[in-house]
């Protein structure tokens, strides 16, 4: 066995196999619920309060948590833990917009029928590039985490690994839908939990509070500084980020049209308390890297790389791989399977009604479905190939997401508002955004897009205004 890696290759890919037949298993089982396009798309909009929390925390819970929180600590120190956690505030608010939700939109299938209610085909062309652009980027972050962290693990190639995580989670997903998203969701939650609790405690056991202060102290203070201006840009960044990510996109308005109207704030609310503690745990790993006398030679890897040596030094060895393991490909699956059948609903209600005139028929719903899961899945591989870092994957999304918080935010509570004016914002949000990702860093630009969209949307609430169409008019 190769020293750098804690299992061997073997191990690692019988591990994920075995996952993934269960996964596909579950998947297969629980997709025979799936007998109308309404079950397959929103499991038949009878989802708990257990399994909506569930589902809602672990699709939170993402490679970029597991794995991107840690290069957050290790860069920004607490200010890093503390910015990556602010993405549940996402959480807590669309729980206060549920009711507003399900008021406007009683049938709704998915964002885009919100997007089209409120600002025509223009506004809904624009929401459409926009989430469609960060779909596939939160999609390639997460296959790019999953490569890497098989080959920090077992030393599994990268695109082995990478491919070998998108084939397990297209293939659960196109059996089952969403039954299957959610379900599988609920056992990887658990597991996510439990993983990240026994991890902790081990870290902290071989590194007390104490001792890591001390050497941050003396060798890396700036992680310590309360004023450090890059830090605290990434914390509002991170928040704005996380508002316009669950605001905007459609794995959460279809999990808030498939809960239970009676539940639905109160799943959003409990899935956001359970994931504010995970990054802070998984940022604390990262800055025990110091004490431990460990080499981070690749940021994207710090989380899985400093776990490993902290289940080795406690004698887990294998078993200790095998967990992070498990662990950390519970948080991607639980992220990419709620993706590729959210982007999927898109592309097959949306796309096909209103850009191609053909709405899917009922009989042909599954086999639409799978085919666009495995499009979808298609692309994600391509663009996972070249292996981009991490932080620029995700974060160049940032300004997209963060323009469309004040439109959504509008089209929920105002009555009237100008919508040429609006949809301006959005454009030029993202465009002066992206502008600032290149020329300042990615930790100013959802904050420059959401207040150049902020200020065009207050603009249009009071520049010639127009009421909005009655919900009457639409049809979903």
């Amino acid at each position: 066995m190769n020293d750098s890696f804690t299992i061997e290759s073997s191990t690692g890919w019988g591990l994920i196999l075995s996952l993934g037949a269960l996964w596909v298993l579950l998947g297969w089982h629980w997709g025979k619920k799936a007998t109308s396009e309404e079950g397959f798309t929103l499991a038949g909009r009878k989802v708990g309060l257990a399994l909506g929390g569930a589902t809602i925390m672990a699709t939170w819970v993402t490679s970029n948590t597991t794995m991107l929180a840690p290069v957050f600590a290790l860069k920004f120190g607490l200010w890093g833990m503390l910015a990556y956690s602010t993405a549940s505030f996402g959480l807590f608010m669309f729980a206060l917009f549920m009711p507003r939700i399900r008021e406007l939109l009683p049938d709704g299938v998915t964002a885009g029928d919100f997007f089209y209610l409120r600002f025509g085909k223009a506004g809904w062309t624009l929401f459409m590039v926009i989430t469609l652009v960060y779909s596939l980027s939160w999609l390639v972050s997460m296959a790019i985490a999953g490569g890497d962290l098989l080959e920090a693990l077992a030393g599994i190639p990268y695109q082995q690994g990478m491919s070998l995580i998108l084939m397990v989670c297209v293939l659960y997903t196109l059996f089952g839908g969403m039954y299957a998203v959610i379900g599988t969701d609920f056992i990887q939650s658990l597991i996510i939990l439990l993983g990240i609790v026994v991890i902790g405690f081990l870290v902290w056991g071989q590194v007390p509070l104490a001792k890591a202060h001390a050497h941050i102290v003396t060798h890396q203070p700036s992680l310590l500084l309360w004023v450090m201006p890059a830090a605290l840009l990434a914390v509002f960044n991170n928040l704005l980020f996380g508002f316009g990510e669950v605001f905007h996109n459609n794995v959460w308005w279809s999990r808030a049209f498939a809960v239970r109207k009676e539940v639905g704030s109160r799943a959003f609310a409990l899935a956001g308390f359970l994931w504010f503690p995970v990054p802070i745990a998984a940022g604390f790993i990262a800055l025990a890297a110091g004490p431990l006398g460990i080499n981070i030679v690749d940021e994207n890897q710090t989380g899985p790389t400093v776990a490993a040596a902290v289940l080795g030094n406690a004698g887990l060895g294998v078993f200790g791989g095998g967990l992070i393991l498990v662990v950390l490909f519970c948080s991607m699956a639980s992220s990419i399977d709620s993706l590729l059948a959210a982007t999927s609903d898109l592309l097959m209600k949306d796309f096909s009604a209103r850009v191609l005139k053909h709405p899917t028929r009922p009989e042909n719903f599954r086999k639409v479905g799978a085919g666009v899961i495995f499009l979808v899945g298609g692309v994600t591989w391509l663009l996972a190939l070249p292996h981009w870092p991490i932080i620029n994957v995700l974060f160049l999304s940032g300004p997209l997401v963060g323009s469309l918080i004040w439109p959504v935010i509008a089209g929920l509570f105002w009555e009237e508002i100008n919508r040429s004016v609006a949809l301006a914002g959005i454009v030029l949000g993202s465009l002066a955004g992206l502008f600032s990702y290149f020329w300042i860093g990615w930790f100013v630009a959802a904050l420059v897009g959401t207040g150049v969209s902020m200020l065009f949307s207050l603009t249009a609430r009071y520049i010639r205004p127009s009421s909005f169409p009655p919900l009457c008019s639409f049809k979903t």
